[in-house]
């Protein structure tokens, strides 16, 4: 999917907030200020792709401010949180009666998770909030592929599941276990550097996921979304090897659209922004479950 007018507003907004965490310095702020500025002018265009473009964003902020992981700090937080809650959120899934029934719970737990992301204009969630968002995520549930997802999950055998956010990554547990009982190996890629606040190697660790997953690796990258020219070698086979690969997030929805797809997505996210929503044609603040073939 393409840049729209409104994500303009988002880039210099997630910019600020993102500045203001880098780095207590008056004029390395400014200056990460003004060179955001200057790419958007000359970088913001119809062809643009939203992910691409807050790559090159976060990558110009980390540069002139020296921090190379301006979110620690929030991500920390955000996986002490998720473990916290995530008894409550396991026993969802696991009052299913059958095994059609948990993965499609585990699908939405993963998928409630995907709102830990901060920093974007209108979207605002509180942890306190997530309880009532697990117990209702079936009615916010606005494209429902769960039922093919799972018919092409039950055919597999290796699966590669790419994460998005750290905290959210505590809940994608919940369906990899799942993935696991149905007999799959599961693969699980992270981000290979520190980019928002996506789940990486550290991340992986803190949730748990290194002792669930059958392979934990990294894109190889520090790159928003699929960035398929910068991934390594591994990654790379990894993902050509799988029989289905489950996507987490707005940024892989936002570059897997720019894809000819060789084998079946499962795009797993919540429309935190109107661009995305209106790609989709839902409404904002929903969530997705979407079978690209």
């Amino acid at each position: 999917m393409k840049v729209e007018a409104e994500c303009a507003g988002c880039i210099v907004s997630r910019a600020v907030a993102e500045v203001m965490e880098a780095t207590t310095n008056p004029a390395l702020r400014f200056r990460a200020m003004v060179e955001t500025l200057r790419l958007l002018s000359r970088e913001f265009k119809p062809t643009a792709v939203p992910a691409d473009f807050g790559t090159k964003r976060d990558r110009l902020i980390k540069r002139i401010t020296g921090n190379n992981d301006p979110y620690k700090r929030i991500k920390r937080t955000s996986n002490e949180k998720a473990l916290k809650l995530l008894p409550y959120a396991r026993k969802i899934v696991e009052d299913g009666y059958t095994q059609q029934d948990r993965f499609k719970r585990a699908c939405l737990c993963a998928i409630v998770g995907n709102i830990m992301e901060f920093d974007i204009p209108g979207h605002k969630f509180t942890f306190s909030s997530l309880r009532k968002l697990f117990r209702e995520a079936g009615k916010d549930l606005v494209i429902d592929d769960t039922h093919k997802i799972y018919e092409l999950t039950k055919k597999a055998n290796v699966v590669l599941y790419l994460t998005d956010n750290a905290g959210e990554i505590v809940f994608d547990t919940l369906l990899v276990e799942q993935l696991k009982n149905m007999g799959l190996t599961v693969i699980v890629g992270v981000k290979g550097g520190p980019i928002i606040n996506d789940a990486t190697l550290e991340d992986a660790e803190a949730s748990g996921m290194s002792k669930i997953a059958d392979k934990i690796i990294t894109t190889g990258t520090d790159a928003v979304g699929l960035a398929l020219k910068e991934f390594s070698k591994e990654f790379l086979d990894a993902y050509d090897s799988v029989d289905l690969v489950f996507a987490k997030g707005m940024g892989y929805a936002e570059t897997l659209t720019e894809y000819k797809l060789k084998k079946p997505h499962a795009l797993l996210f919540r429309t935190k922004c109107n661009p995305v929503a209106d790609f989709f044609r839902v409404p904002r603040g929903k969530n997705v479950a979407r079978l690209m073939l």
